[in-house]
Formats: C-alpha cells, structure tokens, sequence
C-alpha cells in the first residue's frame, strides 16, 4: 500500500491514499489547532477499530444484532527517566448486552484479537527511511 503524506498548512499533516486523505494535527498546547486527531490518537484508534471489524464480522456471521454492543479501549502510559511517556498497555473490553448469547462471550474476544494492527506491533515490520530528490 502507498500513501503519499504532504503538508497543508500549520501543524497539520495529511495521508493520502485509496482516494482518501486522512488528516491529523497537533493540540494548541504543541502548536496545531486541535482541528484533527494526532497520529499517535490515529494508531490507538486504528487498534480499537480493528478490533470492532472483527467484532462486527463475528456478529454479522451468526446473526447477531450489533446494536447494544460497543468496544470501550484504555491505553496505559508510564513516564520514562527522561520524563516522555511510553505506551504500556491497551486494554479492549467488549460490551455487549444481556441478549447476547453467553456461549459466544470468549469465542468474541478471539474474534478481536484477530485484529491485524494488532498483529503489526507484535511482529513489527522493519522500517526504511531515507531521502530523494525530486
């Protein structure tokens, strides 16, 4: 997949790809204007939704009505000695409502953990950046 990323203006910073452009900045308190997410906010979202996808695939499957069924994510940071903040945890719960068949309750958290971006961070690609000139 390629995605050409470019610079509208401020702090802003865009992804182009698939005629689609995703769009993210900064907070004011780091410059921007707060008008889009950060691409860090992007990648836990990326997280929460992918899961969703599996979610909502394992549902549709079966038959089973989503509404009344939501993902709730927490990401968990420690400071590190030089005072930044490291990712540590991410936990996804599943809400689903009291219809939902509770022979599917841990057979819908494998469904999730079937998710793709999730599978990308614990076999991380190797990653090349370089320069040219145009």
């Amino acid at each position: 997949m390629e995605m050409l990323i470019t610079f509208p203006g401020g702090q802003q910073v865009a992804a182009q790809f698939g005629g689609m452009t995703v769009l993210t900045d900064q907070p004011p308190e780091s410059g921007g204007e707060g008008s889009a997410p950060t691409p860090f906010a992007l990648f836990l979202a990326s997280l929460g939704t992918c899961a969703g996808v599996y979610v909502l695939s394992f549902c549709q499957h079966r038959g089973i009505p989503t509404a009344g069924i939501s993902l709730h994510q927490q990401a968990e940071f420690v400071s590190t000695e030089d005072g930044k903040r490291r990712l540590v945890r991410v936990r996804i719960e599943i809400i689903v409502p009291p219809e939902f068949p509770e022979k599917y309750h841990s057979a819908l958290v494998k469904s999730a953990e079937l998710c793709a971006v999730k599978k990308a961070i614990l076999e991380p690609p190797e990653f090349s950046i370089s320069t040219r000139v145009s």
